[in-house]
C-alpha cells in the first residue's frame, strides 16, 4: 500500500512493536541532537504520532516505511516494489509541503530520505534543518534509515560529515566498484563485474566517522557507506527504473542542459541498455540490506 500524506486527519495510526531505548540514550539523544520539540516533555516528544494521511489505513501486520520525497518523479523505485511485496505500506511526505518536525518515528519500521536537486549546502532553508534533525532522531534510536543521493548527503551531514560541491558533476551511467567490504556486504550483488549504475548529481561528502565504505567510482570515492548495520546511504541511483526515465528527463531539463558532457538521447540509449540488469541487482541488494537491517 502506497499513502500520499495530503493533510493532517483526526485519527491516528495504531501503536505497534517499537525499539524501546535505555533512558540513557534517550537523554542522550536529546543532549547531542536536541529538537524543536526539546522543551517538550519527554513522554511527549518520545511517544507521540503523527498523522500520515487523509483516511491512512494500515493493514494488520503492515509495517510502515516513511519515504521524505523532494521532488515528486524521484520516488523509491525499485525499493518501492521490494518493499511492497514485503508487506510494507509506504508513506510518502513532500518535504517543504509538509511539516516535518513532528514526524512521528515510533511509527515508522524504517526512513527513507529520496533524492532532489538541492543542495545541503542551502541550509537556511527550514525544511532543510528539519530533516536533518528528523534524521538524527531516526538514527538516535536505531530506526533503520536509508538515504538516496540528496538523501544519502543529509544521512552523512547528520552523522557529522561534510558535504561539499564534487570536483565534477556526476550525470549518466558509469561503473560502480565495490570496496573490498563492500564485496562482503549485502551490496555485493549491486555491481557484480562493474555493473554500471545511473548518478545524478553535483555534490558529495566524506565519509563519515566510523562508517564503512561499501562503493566508489573514480571520480566520486564516496558512492555507498553503511554505518552500522541500520544506516546506509547512496550517492548514486539504485531504485532507478527505466520506466521512470522521461520524469527524469523534464524535471531535470535545466541540470542536464548546464551539465558538460550530458546528452538527453544518450541517456535514454543507457537506460535502455542497463536499467533492466540494473533492477534484478538492486532487488537482490535492498532485500539483503533490509534482512540484515532487521526488516
Amino acid at each position: 500500500m502506497i499513502e500520499n500524506f495530503n493533510q493532517p486527519r483526526d485519527g491516528r495510526i495504531a501503536r505497534r512493536g517499537r525499539r524501546e531505548l535505555p533512558s540513557a540514550t534517550r537523554l542522550a539523544f536529546l543532549a547531542a541532537f536536541g529538537s524543536s520539540c526539546a522543551t517538550r516533555d519527554m513522554a511527549e516528544l518520545l511517544d507521540s504520532l503523527y498523522p500520515i494521511g487523509n483516511n491512512a489505513c494500515m493493514p494488520p501486520g503492515s509495517k510502515l516505511a516513511l519515504a521524505i520525497r523532494h521532488v515528486h518523479f524521484e520516488n523509491c523505485g525499485t525499493l518501492e516494489d521490494v518493499l511492497l511485496e514485503r508487506g510494507y505500506t509506504i508513506c510518502y511526505v513532500d518535504a517543504g509541503r509538509q511539516c516535518l518536525q513532528d514526524l512521528d518515528l515510533y511509527a515508522a519500521d524504517l526512513l527513507i530520505s529520496l533524492g532532489g536537486p538541492i543542495s545541503v549546502t542551502e541550509a537556511d532553508a527550514p525544511w532543510i534543518r528539519d530533516e536533518l534533525r528528523l534524521i538524527e532522531r531516526s538514527i538516535a534510536r536505531l530506526t533503520p534509515t536509508l538515504g538516496i543521493c540528496f538523501g544519502a548527503q543529509l544521512v552523512a551531514r547528520a552523522l557529522g560529515a561534510r558535504v561539499y560541491p564534487a570536483r565534477s558533476r556526476e550525470l549518466g551511467w558509469k561503473p560502480l566498484l565495490l570496496t573490498e567490504e563492500g564485496k562482503t556486504s549485502s551490496m555485493a550483488t549491486l555491481a557484480p563485474e562493474a555493473l554500471p549504475l545511473l548518478h545524478w548529481h553535483a555534490d558529495t561528502f566524506d565519509l563519515p566517522p566510523q562508517a564503512t565504505l561499501l562503493a566508489s567510482t573514480p571520480g566520486v570515492p564516496h558512492q555507498i557507506f553503511e554505518w552500522g548495520d541500520h544506516v546506509i546511504g547512496f550517492q548514486c541511483h539504485p531504485e532507478f527504473r527505466a520506466r521512470d526515465i522521461e520524469a527524469w528527463l523534464d524535471g531535470h531539463a535545466l541540470e542536464i542542459a548546464r551539465t558538460a558532457g550530458a546528452n538527453v538521447e544518450q541517456l535514454r540509449r543507457d537506460t535502455a541498455r542497463f536499467a533492466p540488469a540494473l533492477v534484478r541487482q538492486a532487488r537482490s541488494a535492498f532485500g539483503d540490506w533490509l534482512t540484515a537491517a532487521g526488516l
